[in-house]
């Protein structure tokens, strides 16, 4: 079923031993248009504000209960690499948290060799070195960007819909016109050429008679 991310804000994560927290943001990748990781906010039972979860590690969701169930204990999140969701993630953080976890990685074989794996203690933090995954992007930072088309900005970027399934993102929610005049746009991530971090933008193959 396809659902707007915003409708996953606020959503329980439930640990085989209990909650873990409520689900805050998530991290996709912009080539495939994938969530990869879940940022849950663990409330205070940690000591860190929120821990970052592969959403191979979750179920279907209960949308009765509103929650997901994931496949790990509370100990091992206590326990697991303590990584900053406002930064950008590391492929060393990533196979870190993979080593840990015992999560399958999502990432080709010749990528992963382009980052040696290290040992890194539980809970210890560690700098975001030069091999940062450049397209494992956060919700929140690009919610607002511009989208254009290629004769100008057509909208903003107000939120992604995906497939609760498979944890695609099959469609961009963009919000068109004025506050006055303004409406929804679904645009398919198919259409999307770049993302131009720099400038805060999207950018479409397709002119404005195409949308």
């Amino acid at each position: 079923m396809l659902r707007s991310l915003e409708d996953l804000i606020g959503v329980s994560v439930i640990a085989t031993n209990g909650e873990i927290g409520k689900i805050c943001n998530f991290l996709f990748d912009d080539q495939s248009w994938t969530i990869r990781y879940l940022v849950v906010d663990v409330g205070n039972w940690l000591a860190r504000r929120d821990v970052v979860i592969s959403v191979s590690a979750i179920g279907p969701p209960d949308w009765e209960a509103r929650a997901f169930h994931a496949s790990l204990s509370k100990e091992q999140v206590r326990h697991s690499p303590n990584i900053d969701s406002a930064k950008p993630v590391s492929r060393q953080q990533e196979i870190a948290m993979t080593d840990h976890f015992g999560w399958p990685a999502y990432w080709d074989t010749f990528i992963n060799a382009e980052v040696p794996a290290v040992s890194i203690p539980a809970g210890q933090e560690f700098p975001v070195p030069a091999g940062e995954n450049p397209h494992l992007r956060s919700r929140d930072d690009v919610a607002g960007y511009g989208v254009w088309a290629n004769e100008g900005e057509i909208g903003r970027l107000e939120s992604f819909i995906v497939d609760e399934a498979s944890w695609h993102i099959g469609y961009l929610d963009v919000k068109t016109g004025d506050w006055l005049h303004c409406r929804s746009m679904l645009v398919p991530t198919r259409w999307v050429k770049s993302v131009s971090w720099a400038d805060h933008r999207v950018n479409l193959h397709h002119t404005w008679k195409h949308l």
